[in-house]
């Protein structure tokens, strides 16, 4: 079924905590960029498009690409300046990746050093063409990660002025809770769908509902396997969905997303796709919720198994 794009689909706006950043309900997620084929006049077209939705923020990390995500990103805001200012721009550090553009770098491993830290960020802002980054992610949890050298490079950033805002991704509640205590976090950035339910039920969300702190989500699709796998279990659940989607006369990925943005902890999810027709699916999530019934009847297929 085609879902034409109409003219009044927008995005609502949601602040991830008191005093934190505002970002769309729905965040462009900019990870595969590369691999979409666009032209810099193409990039600064679909960021267009995306903001006359109200998908304002994009989100990064310094890795993406093999690196090159933020410098093609850069390159449509070096193109069209007057973008910057009507746009959030989410970025990640700590991961080093063995690289051609990082022969440095021995093995793969996370680095999570003050040093590190502000360089990756002081980095991101060359190739992104701008003077701050409104949010500045730690992208994993690094084993010899020091809570208070994390703390004093998130505050020296924020007080240069060269990130607005600082948290985290991919924490668990008490790795969150413990950096949170030393400066404070707008959000943990989290894998959660049907797919990977996980983060209702390790305390994930719920530790962020408490702080009245919004999480994020990657992956929202199950990587595509929710459209794609042929396990039974993918089959099982995208059938469920297609059924309330069809029942409700809605597309697949809106009834998705809206069922990720009925958790209580008001999660914020991240597309990956360069097609504006899904991200459009997407913010339609945004302007319904569906039936308690209807929720449980995807969370039951998503687990296997009736609640106890």
């Amino acid at each position: 079924m085609t879902h034409p794009l109409p003219a009044d689909l927008h995005c609502p706006r949601i602040a991830t905590r008191a005093g934190g950043p505002e970002l769309s309900r729905i965040v462009a997620g900019m990870w595969r960029m590369n691999e979409w084929g666009m032209t810099v006049q193409q990039r600064v077209a679909f960021i267009e498009q995306c903001l006359a939705m109200g998908v304002t923020s994009f989100d990064h990390a310094d890795i993406y690409g093999d690196y090159g995500v933020e410098g093609v990103f850069g390159d449509a805001l070096r193109l069209q300046p007057s973008l910057r200012a009507r746009i959030e721009l989410v970025s990640k550090c700590g991961i080093k990746l063995i690289s051609e553009k990082r022969p440095q770098h021995g093995i793969q491993h996370y680095d999570t050093t003050a040093a590190h830290i502000i360089a990756s960020a002081e980095e991101s802002l060359r190739q992104l063409h701008t003077d701050h980054l409104d949010l500045l992610l730690i992208h994993r949890p690094d084993p010899l990660m020091d809570f208070d050298e994390v703390a004093e490079a998130f505050n020296r950033l924020k007080q240069s002025g060269k990130v607005l805002h600082v948290g985290v991704s991919n924490f668990t509640r008490h790795q969150f809770e413990c950096l949170n205590r030393r400066v404070p976090l707008a959000t943990n950035q989290v894998e959660f769908s049907p797919m990977a339910t996980l983060p209702m039920f390790d305390e994930t969300f719920d530790g962020l509902q408490d702080l009245r702190i919004a999480p994020m989500v990657w992956s929202p699709l199950g990587g595509g396997r929710l459209f794609t796998s042929s396990d039974a279990h993918a089959a099982n659940v995208r059938a469920v969905i297609q059924e309330i989607a069809d029942r409700m006369r809605q597309p697949f990925p809106s009834v998705l997303f809206a069922w990720i943005m009925q958790v209580p902890s008001r999660p914020i999810p991240l597309t990956g796709s360069g097609r504006i027709d899904m991200i459009a699916d997407a913010v339609r999530g945004a302007g319904f919720t569906l039936a308690r019934d209807d929720w449980f009847r995807i969370l039951r297929a998503a687990r296997g198994h009736e609640v106890a």
